[in-house]
């Protein structure tokens, strides 16, 4: 058995995966450079760098890095797992900048290519320092067991966390209002606005959304368990709020907490409290109709001009790929959720 179970593996492909998505969207429009694609290595760095940009690359790639080193750290020399990451780091942007050659509206450069390396060894460097509790037998591990399913069951739902974490990074639309798949085929909104009909569909899309997340933290663990909603729900509200106050322009911490949400909060707390107290064959079915209902709500749910009009996320530099990649992960966590609960189901008809 790998003494670092699968959970480093796991977490490093998905961000892998993840990381192509955001640097290559929209995978279309690829054209001749003109130039050499290898220019980019010895051209001079722009004129005007922004501190966002790097950061971003430098965050970017802190997670593979991490995961990368916690995978891999079992009978080898840290300083050898150090060079194999910035190695990794270095090959994969390399590869990723070489591509942006072909896609316009892309600009391939050698600071994006030491930045992401950079964040790389960085992430190493923790994984190396910090790692050990994704191991087997670390704290995370131990927690697991004691909470969550086995096997891949309680993995895969702890992947399915973070994802609808990362998809609360998206700071424009309905709060916790993932599954709207308008953005992704660029369809309009199906309704008119007033501002009744919208405050009814955010409510209810918060709420529906909230009871759908309290059941499938439960159909992923041992035992139901408020505190652990709970938990996750602050950090989703925390994400949104750190998104809100970095992406929107003007900064706007607070641009979610609007009546309806909070209204939706209320409610779907409520109902997530009765809803635990269900037999688990019931929750089953009850998670899979709340999933599906948040969605068919979210792309009935108007556009609304106020916010529209109001607020603008940031239109510059590397942020558009981060919020491809979070607009993508909002659209589809649903079906992913939904595909874990239909394979769970399977798994334990067997």
């Amino acid at each position: 058995m790998n003494p670092h179970g699968r959970l480093p593996r796991y977490l490093c492909a998905l961000w892998l995966g993840l990381t192509l998505y955001a640097c290559l969207h929209p995978f279309s429009g690829w054209t001749s450079p003109g130039v050499s694609p290898l220019a980019f290595l010895v051209a001079p760095w722009q004129k005007y760098i922004s501190q966002l940009d790097v950061w971003l690359n430098i965050a970017g790639f802190l997670p593979f890095g991490f995961t990368l080193a916690a995978s891999i750290a079992s009978r080898r020399k840290p300083g050898r797992i150090v060079l194999g990451v910035l190695l990794a780091s270095l090959l994969l942007s390399f590869a990723i900048e070489f591509a942006q050659n072909w896609l316009p509206g892309r600009i391939s450069s050698n600071l994006d290519l030491a930045t992401n390396t950079l964040g790389g060894v960085l992430g190493a460097l923790a994984g190396l320092r910090w790692g050990h509790f994704l191991a087997e037998g670390g704290a995370l591990q131990r927690w697991r067991r004691q909470a969550l399913l086995p096997g891949h069951a309680g993995e895969f739902g702890l992947l399915l966390v973070g994802l609808w974490w990362l998809a609360q990074l998206e700071p424009t639309g309905l709060l916790f209002g993932n599954g709207d798949l308008r953005s992704l085929l660029d369809l309009p909104a199906p309704l008119a606005f007033s501002a009744r009909r919208y405050l009814l569909l955010e409510t209810a899309v918060v709420a529906s959304s909230t009871l759908a997340l309290g059941l499938l933290l439960a159909r992923g663990s041992r035992e139901a368990s408020l505190p652990r909603l709970l938990g996750v729900l602050l950090a989703g509200l925390a994400l949104r709020t750190l998104a809100c106050a970095l992406f929107l322009v003007p900064a706007d911490p607070w641009q979610w907490a609007t009546p309806g949400a909070v209204r939706g909060l209320l409610l779907g707390a409520v109902l997530s409290v009765l809803a635990l107290r269900l037999p688990r064959w019931s929750q089953h079915a009850l998670v899979s109709l709340t999933l599906l209902l948040s969605t068919v709500l979210v792309n009935l749910a108007p556009d609304n001009p106020f916010i529209d009009a109001s607020v603008r996320t940031l239109q510059q530099g590397h942020f558009l790929n981060f919020y491809g990649l979070t607009q993508l992960v909002s659209s589809l966590w649903p079906f992913l959720a939904l595909a874990w609960l239909s394979a769970q189901a399977g798994l334990q008809r067997r």
